[in-house]
């Protein structure tokens, strides 16, 4: 039997829990009183690994729970480190030990750093001879990019900053637009992210109402009351959105998210046209709510001396005044304007809706494309109840989805229907936090703007093109999982071109060793990260070596015979004594662009 095929076995009974806790078997680990003599101690890898006797009953040589590990780890994180995965291990791969520690650490914010680096490049751009009045007059989006690489790469909140990536692509704002040159309202709502993303979900979605960077986004920021006089009503876009994607989407679901259906079998709508002029009026009067300059407030002001940290205030002059009847006939009284947002986001907050349609897409964004109703219906009771009487807590839904068991077992891992497609965004960032490199030029910060990246695989953080985030949740590719009746959202951006663009990117990861680039400007002496690949150079003396290594940080030992002979057919070309480099670039490129890697199981 070939190591390959015993890691796999161990994996499959590490992660499926199947392991009898009190009987002694070969590769159980329990070695009392046993003594195992052998002719030789076989030499693996050129001397790196000992096959000694004594592995032959202890599990000591085998990696099923490092497998485990990475895969938690790629689920759970931005991408686990050789170290991190080993600590992970060590522990025992104690799955609701980590979640717990996770949730306690503080968060780690954008905002201080967007300032900081803003600062730095400036001084950069003026040592290098620039005039400094030629520099941006205030931190761009390309400040946040390189905040949000160098909390992705260092930040130790990594269940955090995850979450808050998620919930980026469901409540949606984006550098490409009006915010472009505002660098600080991208990263206070961002941050507003990471502090709510761990809090209740009614009070993530009353500060996303009232976040300024929102209210320009989607256009309630100095929405004023209806004037019939001047043909005038309240713009209808955030009460839309706030429906169709924030909260309960279009249709009526039932508790494990499929539809319900009415006589005829068609779904049920959750709010027609009227609700949306309705719930327009609601979301009047709101306007800047601090300036940074000291300036007066009043409403109709514009964001360019906004305190983006601070939520919009109530105008109640410009508020629509009156009751306003919402979705399910619900009466938003009408007492004052303030009043009626609390009203009216309660009210959305607790339709039946919300449990199933977000915990589908937070499980979609964590762990796989098509969840079963069984694992949504999980998800979404503890949505509607954590144990204690309480609705909407995020903690317990984030620690539902990974610690289910179609987040965890083998019997699930190997489901036809399980898996997703890695995000470019997500396979870019595991690829970085493995290879990390060093730039000194920069201080050992890792800035890189998304631009370059965005161009080639139309994704990166933040950069959406429109508020219905780079894919949809029930985007249907044509072809085999059209016919299965299967979703896969993340292939709503693959196409040739995008195809082409991401094995572009590997090439300058692997084989130009460019990791990061940031602005010329931003820069003394270089604007480039390098790839690290140095560490190795002694695994890449075996082939078989270094494809286990790859298998097991990239591809959580789920490689195929076919991909790893296709790869070693083409290794084999390179001698170990003078083409070492060549080896490592080569493997990694074929195992990046793989199916095997890019599609999570």
């Amino acid at each position: 039997m070939s190591v390959k095929v015993i890691n796999t076995l161990l994996f499959c009974l590490l992660c499926s829990g199947l392991c009898a806790q009190n009987q002694n078997y070969i590769g159980a680990g329990r070695s009392q009183n046993v003594t195992v003599t052998s002719s030789s101690n076989h030499q693996l890898y050129g001397g790196l690994n000992t096959a000694s006797a004594n592995k032959t009953i202890d599990g000591s040589g085998l990696e099923g729970d490092l497998m485990e590990a990475a895969r938690f780890l790629s689920q759970a994180t931005f991408g686990g480190t050789m170290n991190e995965i080993e600590d992970f291990a060590a522990q025992g791969n104690s799955f609701e030990t980590w979640i717990d520690n996770q949730l306690a650490i503080p968060a780690t914010y954008t905002t201080d750093s967007v300032e900081l680096f803003y600062n730095m490049g400036k001084a950069n751009y003026v040592a290098n001879g620039g005039n400094a009045q030629n520099y941006s007059s205030r931190p761009s989006w390309r400040h946040f990019d390189y905040a949000w690489w160098n909390n992705t790469m260092n930040a130790p909140d990594q269940l955090r900053q995850r979450m808050a990536y998620a919930l980026s692509q469901i409540l949606v704002i984006s550098s490409q637009g009006t915010l472009n040159s505002y660098g600080l309202a991208i990263s206070n709502y961002y941050d507003l992210l990471l502090e709510y993303g761990f809090s209740n979900f009614e009070n993530l979605l009353l500060q996303v109402t009232l976040s300024v960077p929102m209210g320009n986004y989607l256009s309630h920021l100095n929405n004023p009351r209806t004037n019939l006089a001047a043909n005038l009503f309240p713009d209808e876009n955030y009460a839309r959105e706030i429906m169709q994607l924030f909260s309960i989407g279009i249709y009526k679901l039932n508790i494990d998210g499929t539809l319900q259906t009415d006589v005829n079998g068609d779904p049920i709508p959750t709010y027609d046209q009227n609700d949306i002029k309705e719930l327009a009026k609601v979301f009047t009067g709101l306007s800047v709510g601090q300036r940074t300059d000291g300036g007066s407030l009043y409403f109709y002001l514009g964001i360019y001396n906004a305190d983006f940290s601070v939520p919009m205030i109530m105008y109640d002059t410009y508020h629509e005044p009156g009751p306003k009847t919402i979705i399910d006939g619900h009466v938003v009284p009408g007492a004052s304007g303030m009043t009626d947002i609390f009203n009216a986001v309660d009210h959305l907050f607790n339709h039946q809706n919300v449990g199933p349609f977000l915990s589908r897409q937070l499980i979609q964004h964590f762990v796989k494309s098509n969840p079963s109703p069984g694992y949504v219906q999980d998800v979404a009771e503890v949505f509607n109840d954590n144990g204690s009487g309480v609705r909407g807590d995020l903690k317990a839904v984030l620690k539902e989805i990974l610690l289910h068991p179609e987040a965890r077992s083998c019997t699930w891992v190997n489901d036809p229907q399980q898996g997703k497609l890695r995000e470019p965004a997500l396979r870019f960032t595991q690829f970085a936090r493995f290879f990390r490199g060093f730039s000194p030029h920069q201080g050992g910060r890792f800035w890189n703007y998304g631009s370059f990246f965005d161009d080639r695989v139309s994704q990166h953080p933040l950069h959406s093109p429109t508020v219905f985030n780079f894919f949809g949740p029930d985007y249907v590719p044509g072809g085999p999982l059209a016919n299965a009746n299967l979703v896969g959202p993340e292939f709503q951006i693959l196409n040739t071109n995008t195809s082409i663009g991401y094995a572009d990117m590997v090439y300058y990861w692997v084989e130009s060793e460019i990791l990061f680039l940031s602005y010329t400007s931003d820069a003394l002496n270089s604007h480039i990260t390098d790839t690290d690949l140095s560490s190795l150079t002694e695994l890449a003396k075996d082939m078989d070596a270094l494809l286990d290594h790859f298998d097991l940080v990239l591809c959580n030992g789920q490689m195929s015979e076919h991909t790893r002979k296709v790869i070693k057919d083409e290794l084999n070309q390179f001698l170990p004594s003078t083409n070492i480099s060549s080896r490592i670039k080569l493997a990694i490129y074929l195992i990046m662009i793989s199916p095997d890697y890019v599609i999570a199981k």
